[in-house]
């Protein structure tokens, strides 16, 4: 007996960005993810380092007016019609081109970071972390809340793994922005 599998139709960036102008989505976050619509479910702890390091970047632009810091922005490359991202926290080191007024900003962010949400897998914070880079992100920090671990991607290098022992810094991109992993996690040192 022959069984039919189910075919899921892709949507493109097109339909995805009507879909988000309906009424019932416009206070909700989407994404877009291999053609797929993905709605963001982030917890109270996810916005609490969210905002943490929002807070602590935003502190360092101020004193260091390199570029900006900005939360739950869509990116989008124009030739990929079956991706919108929404990085929980995109860094822009670019402090003259206007801010996008309406859809997507057409480009991936100099700098992503992602939180991981209990609805996110390993797998797909880390093919995320790989799309960034491939596509034009110069470092991709991923947290992951429960293990108290953080990735920092490069483009061309080895991944590299800090816990509570370590700082995150990022080097020539935020010269100067030095952050203790412990901070991030709230974890007391003694």
């Amino acid at each position: 007996m022959f069984i039919p599998v189910a075919q899921t139709k892709l949507v493109t960036y097109e339909e995805f960005e009507a879909f988000l102008t309906s009424p019932e989505n416009q206070q909700r976050l989407f994404e877009l993810i291999h053609g797929e619509i993905i709605e963001k479910m982030p917890t109270d702890e996810h916005g609490d380092l969210v905002g943490l390091l929002i807070g602590e970047l935003y502190i360092y632009f101020k004193g260091n007016p390199i570029g900006r810091v900005q939360a739950e922005v869509l990116h989008r490359l124009p030739s990929d019609q079956l991706n919108a991202c929404q990085p929980d926290i995109s860094i822009k080191l670019d402090t003259t081109t206007p801010p996008i007024k309406k859809g997507a900003v057409p480009r991936m962010p100099d700098i992503a970071i992602e939180v991981k949400s209990p609805s996110d897998t390993y797998k797909a914070m880390r093919e995320r972390a790989d799309y960034y880079i491939q596509n034009g992100s110069k470092i991709v920090v991923l947290l992951f809340p429960e293990k108290q671990l953080i990735e920092v991607y490069y483009p061309g290098k080895d991944v590299i793994i800090l816990d509570i022992h370590d700082t995150l810094e990022v080097g020539d991109m935020l010269p100067g922005f030095v952050l203790p992993v412990s901070a991030i996690f709230g974890v007391k040192q003694s």
